[in-house]
């Protein structure tokens, strides 16, 4: 196949849209798909995938298609996932691409991550072909959405195809408008099949017997089964063992040329190793720059995971090791609890990514476990050194306060949408977090778009589940990682009986940390069952104690046995309990069941 006849496209939407339903017709279409191998979201490798009906990983497929024209081409078709948490991924999978198909549903419009999406598109230079799918359904509203994209994007109305993907409307003028409107692999000074090879890393997972499988876009030159390759960032050589493009399944192939997409094997068993992003190139010739946009994938949210059962911690660590094949961006080092035992420290991308996480250890390892509250990494300057700055995701790690010269946390640029009606909830939301209002535009009559700037730690904790109660549901939200910005943060220790707990200790901000402090006395208040003696919850910030609860003492009835007589006997039984219960205080231990610290974690 001449490189004039690739077409190397994704497909890009918000959630639920349809991504992964036009991908299926396009599949059945190009023949790839029959009714022996046919499948909903066959694209998505993951049992949560389908699920959820959201795409974590990326996808590649080729097809071949014979046009109207009669001329024959291969379509590259690269999946990409949906969420913010994976907008690494999503922009090298975009930069191995020519092209981008714009989805939108024909009765939501545009959403957050609609934007998100279509700006990275626009970074990489793509050639944008905007869809409104679901016109077949009855409340499709094909004019405003229409509208909404000529809009926000600039795009011609005239250019706008309507389709709808699950029956099949419109799929075959969507391929046509593929092959003649997406450009063929450009040829320029750096990228040309005379050069050295060089060749976009953009996903990689794990094959349990062939190892770490590679999916590669060429840029320049080629590559072939047998050539000494490495990457750009590292210097060990590796040997091509095997290469080809992905139809469903593996078409083996001797080269991969200029502008083609498919995959290589190795023979690397650790994926670790292989870095999204990284530049592919030949090691005894290799190219003199690499290909732009590469970065280490960095976690933003830290959390503990702790077996229920500490008899398990082997099996977790199995669990996590064996995760981590085909999940390169989860981080875990060892840590340990005096309530909870032995555990690890986890790195998540953002809360989706940790909620995922939790659903893959529960159905495909069967593990279950004890999450404790999440946090983001802070930025603190100490006062030796005030010049390097130091990062902290774990309580434990917090320095104390006098040592402390300034701290920073990091700062997120949000947009939302939503139906202007719950508008007022939301700006009062985003204030009551702490963030700060940049802009607000109208996509509709009805429909706005709120810009802010908001606190990370703020959207880890209840964001969300607010966001979507006070807007019933309608509002969608998108945002990237900015800056990080001076604040008053302080770490809150859990007390109980006036020893810190340290599974519930958490960083906060300063303003925050009192109405955090209540909201946890209050729920574990609920969890830890009643002593002989009064037992005191307390939330300190160093010595300074900024929240108190009190959990009463079992009673016995010791005057039960006084019928009548003189009322000094019963107090003094009533004083010689008083005394008993204040000596139990001192000595007394509270134990704090397993499933108190399950209970509350959960709930948090």
């Amino acid at each position: 196949m001449t490189h004039n006849r690739i077409r190397n496209f994704s497909i890009i939407a918000h959630i639920d849209h349809g991504k992964s339903t036009i991908s299926d017709r396009l599949l059945e279409k190009t023949g790839l798909m029959n009714n022996r191998n046919k499948k909903e979201q066959a694209l998505d490798s993951l049992a949560i995938e389908r699920e959820r009906g959201i795409t974590v990983k990326s996808a590649l497929v080729s097809l071949n298609y014979r046009a109207q024209n009669g001329n024959d081409y291969l379509l590259n078709l690269i999946d990409t996932p949906g969420h913010v948490d994976f907008s690494y991924e999503v922009s090298r999978s975009l930069a191995a691409c020519e092209g981008a198909i714009l989805v939108v549903d024909a009765t939501q419009g545009i959403e957050a991550q609609t934007i998100a999406n279509f700006y990275k598109a626009l970074e990489e230079d793509l050639t944008i072909l905007p869809v409104v799918n679901k016109i077949d359904l009855p409340a499709a509203d094909v004019p405003r959405v229409s509208q909404e994209i000529t809009k926000e994007f600039g795009l011609d109305a005239e250019d706008v195809m309507a389709i709808s993907a699950k029956s099949g409307i419109g799929i075959d003028e969507l391929l046509e408008k593929i092959v003649h409107h997406i450009p063929a692999p450009k040829i320029n000074e750096e990228n040309s099949p005379q050069q050295n090879l060089k060749a976009l890393i953009f996903d990689s997972f794990f094959d349990t017997f062939r190892g770490v499988i590679i999916l590669v876009r060429i840029f320049s030159g080629k590559i072939s089964v047998g050539d000494k390759v490495k990457f750009f960032h590292e210097q060990e050589t590796f040997v091509v063992e095997e290469l080809g493009f992905l139809e469903m399944e593996k078409n083996q192939k001797t080269t991969l040329n200029f502008g083609e997409v498919g995959y290589v094997i190795l023979g690397i068993k650790q994926l670790a190793k292989v870095k999204i992003g990284d530049t592919l190139t030949s090691s005894p010739a290799p190219c003199l720059q690499p290909l732009q946009g590469y970065q280490e994938i960095k976690p933003m949210v830290f959390a503990g995971v702790y077996p229920v059962n500490t008899e398990n911690f082997n099996d977790l660590k199995s669990s996590l090791e064996k995760l981590k094949l085909n999940d390169s961006s989860l981080q875990f080092e060892k840590e340990n609890s005096s309530a909870l035992g032995f555990g690890f420290r986890c790195g998540f991308l953002g809360v989706l990514h940790m909620e995922i996480f939790q659903e893959r250890l529960s159905n495909e390892f069967n593990t279950s476990i004890i999450l404790t509250v999440p946090s983001v990494k802070y930025k603190i300057y100490l006062n030796h050194n005030p010049q390097k700055a130091i990062f902290i995701d774990n309580p434990d790690k917090f320095p104390r306060l006098n040592d402390v010269f300034k701290m920073e946390e990091p700062f997120i640029k949000a947009n939302i949408i939503l139906p202007d009606t719950y508008l007022g909830n939301v700006m009062k939301l985003v204030q009551e977090k702490r963030g700060m209002q940049k802009n607000l535009n109208y996509l509709s009559t009805n429909r706005v778009e709120l810009h802010f700037e908001i606190p990370l730690a703020e959207i880890v904790f209840d964001f969300y589940d607010k966001l979507k109660s006070v807007t019933k549901g309608y509002a969608s939200l998108d945002y990237e990682i900015i800056d990080y910005r001076s604040a008053d943060i302080v770490k809150v220790d859990i007390l109980v009986n006036k020893e810190v707990v340290d599974a519930l200790s958490f960083i906060s901000h300063k303003t925050k940390a009192r109405e955090r402090s209540k909201v946890v006395l209050d729920k574990l208040k609920d969890e830890i069952p009643k002593h002989m003696f009064a037992i005191a919850l307390q939330a300190a910030v160093g010595s300074t104690i900024i929240a108190r609860e009190t959990i009463s003492a079992l009673r016995k009835d010791v005057t039960a046995k006084c019928y009548g007589g003189d009322i000094s006997r019963k107090r003094k039984l009533l004083e010689k309990q008083k005394e008993g219960k204040k000596k139990m205080r001192s000595f007394g231990k509270v134990e704090i069941p397993q499933q108190a610290f399950i209970s509350f974690l959960k709930k948090s």
